[in-house]
């Protein structure tokens, strides 16, 4: 028969066991937690599709591209350039046949106001200067918009992005080809998409070289005075929800 010490000491080890126990079992949960929280930030998984297989139209009045050209000489000017969309529509989610961006040539404009504050260039450029640069842009050396007044972006697929995060919305990498001055390359572009109480709001960049195309990059004065061959582009592109409007291009009269 145990003695009264013995029994004490029999419950306090059952107790103390029991605690053991629970915060044994404490502990492997938390570590538990802990790793499945490791393994889904080490596999993060792709940003779900803003709209499934849906043909959006592109708001071409509210839609915008900015270029930015930048000097090669000693002495000049970095420009920004102003442009719009034509006609266009695109399919995000689309493997195939995503759609298309007709680019009006003849909307180009260098350094408005809006595209100097968009693309973060201080100052203005005076009248003199913007307009010798906006027919050298326009002439048959660049542009050459008298031949040429479209390009077209051919979107070939449209599919989400898992490697670009935006803190808002998603991210899709569109991929196609581009046409300009009847030179076809490939083109990929990363955009983040918001959307906007349902119409979505596409924002991405791009470089190309203008000597990749065809253009003879500016310059005067054996090089002391000229533009950058590589020009860096962004886009401001609205899809409204609706049907698609046709493919044939809008362009303004020059």
């Amino acid at each position: 028969m145990k003695t009264p010490w013995q029994r004490l000491t029999a419950r306090v080890a059952r107790l103390v066991s029991g605690q053991a126990r629970v915060w044994l079992a404490v502990a492997s949960l938390a570590l538990g937690s802990l790793g499945l929280a490791r393994v889904a930030e080490a596999q993060p998984t792709a940003p779900p599709l803003a709209v499934a297989n849906q043909d959006r139209p592109v708001d071409t009045a509210a839609s915008r591209i900015y270029v930015l050209v930048g000097k090669s000489g000693l002495v000049g000017h970095v420009h920004a350039v102003e442009a719009r969309l034509a006609s266009g529509n695109l399919r995000l989610g689309a493997t195939a046949q995503a759609g298309q961006w007709t680019f009006d040539m003849r909307s180009f404009v260098v350094d408005t106001p809006a595209a100097r504050t968009m693309l973060g260039l201080t100052g203005e450029v005076d009248a003199s200067t913007r307009e010798q640069t906006q027919a050298n842009m326009l002439g048959p050396e660049v542009l050459d918009v008298a031949r040429h007044s479209i390009a077209t972006f051919r979107i070939d697929s449209a599919l989400p992005s898992t490697q670009v995060r935006p803190q808002a919305g998603t991210a899709y990498d569109l991929r196609g080809t581009f046409v300009l001055k009847g030179v076809e390359r490939p083109l990929a572009v990363t955009a983040a998409v918001e959307d906007r109480a349902g119409t979505l709001l596409l924002r991405g960049s791009f470089s190309l070289k203008q000597s990749a195309y065809g253009m003879k990059p500016y310059a005067k004065f054996g090089g002391m005075v000229g533009v950058a061959d590589e020009l860096k582009i962004w886009g401001d592109v609205w899809l409204p929800a609706g049907p698609a409007p046709s493919l044939q291009p809008r362009v303004s009269a020059p």
